[in-house]
């Protein structure tokens, strides 16, 4: 089945939107914590924030680059120290993705972002990873943790990160590449990604978000990714999108974001459907859902709105995100099914 059996009218897209099932293979756990939930673990914890109100939080939400944001996102993290934070951070975003009908996720997080406050890796994981296992059966949402290496620290240092998450292997799926991304090309870490191969870890790597095509082309010749987060500057050189495009490399677009760090000017300006239309597996999610101003549903409605893409792309998307996914063949057709059912009963 393909798009163009579904004739669905443009006043029912928005709701076609929301109710198709999708997965979100780009979405950082930390990123999650709405400035209410900051709040009520800083009180629960004794951790004094330099911020006088939930209201007071909210509004340093202006963003001018990557750098400004992070600045905020590390003191947000500073409230997280006990496993039940991580699980109550985790669940919070898992119930909001069920609700947008988001029914496979891959989440971010970032050990280095806690064991650099004295928490302990083992916490982190076994919060967020308790929170994965309950979304499954309670919930309906199948959920997986991916490790990420800050860039702006050495691969060194990731090394040791990796040596204290091993032994909850068990717990996370792969290993990814994020934080402050001019000035720390992939290769930085060429011999951790390395390692991480030899592991039967996913790989996937941050690229072509405020970095230019050539650190798109070393995350996928150097580390040797399966997928590249963002990857929206591919663009700008002919020869990648070609490639991109024949190799079926995912790329996990955040609009919303791009829009919030001022990549793009504004969301009509987004390049999704120059990726798209050159039959790359271009798939949309939140990134940072708590900063950058919505969650999965909200960045299909506001990008959907801004630059008239059609039900047909929404399928394409959807059928990416599940094609883009670290699950089996069967979960894949699994979800396929679902998204078809959804398209005809909305064609009807």
């Amino acid at each position: 089945m393909t798009p163009h059996d579904f004739q669905i009218s443009p006043e029912r897209l928005p709701e076609l939107l929301c109710a198709m099932p999708k997965a979100e293979l780009h979405m950082h756990i930390e990123g999650s914590l709405e400035p209410e939930l900051i709040f009520a673990l800083a009180q629960r914890n004794g951790v004094t924030l330099p911020y006088a109100s939930v209201e007071d939080l909210r509004q340093a939400y202006a963003f001018t680059n990557l750098q400004s944001f992070l600045d905020i996102y590390y003191a947000g993290a500073s409230v997280l120290l006990k496993e039940q934070d991580f699980y109550d951070m985790a669940w919070a975003y898992l119930e909001r993705a069920a609700a947008d009908n988001v029914v496979r996720t891959e989440m971010f997080f970032d050990p280095q972002t806690h064991t650099a406050r004295g928490v302990d890796v083992k916490v982190v994981i076994d919060g967020l990873h308790r929170a994965c296992v309950d979304a499954e059966a309670r919930l309906g949402v199948s959920a997986a943790l991916i490790l990420c290496f800050l860039r702006h620290l050495s691969e060194e240092e990731a090394f040791e990160t990796l040596e204290q998450a091993l032994p909850y292997r068990d717990k996370f799926i792969g290993v990814g590449l994020d934080s402050s991304e001019v000035g720390h090309p992939p290769e930085k870490f060429a011999k951790v990604f390395a390692r991480c191969r030899e592991l039967g870890l996913h790989l996937v790597a941050h690229a072509g978000e405020e970095g230019p095509p050539a650190y798109v082309w070393s995350a996928l010749d150097v580390l040797k990714v399966e997928r590249v987060d963002h990857g929206v500057q591919s663009a700008k050189d002919p020869a990648l999108m070609a490639r991109l495009a024949k190799d079926r490399i995912p790329l996990t677009v955040c609009p919303l974001s791009n829009l919030k760090l001022c990549v793009f000017p504004d969301l009509k300006a987004h390049n999704l459907k120059t990726l798209l239309d050159a039959g790359l597996v271009a798939t949309v999610n939140s990134d940072d859902p708590a900063y950058f101003g919505g969650y999965m549903n909200e960045n299909f409605l506001q990008t959907f709105a801004a630059t008239g893409l059609t039900a047909q792309h929404a399928w394409q998307l959807a059928a990416n995100s599940f094609e883009g996914s670290f699950i089996d063949d069967a979960a894949k057709a699994r979800y396929m099914g679902r998204l078809n059912e959804t398209f005809a009963r909305f064609a009807a």
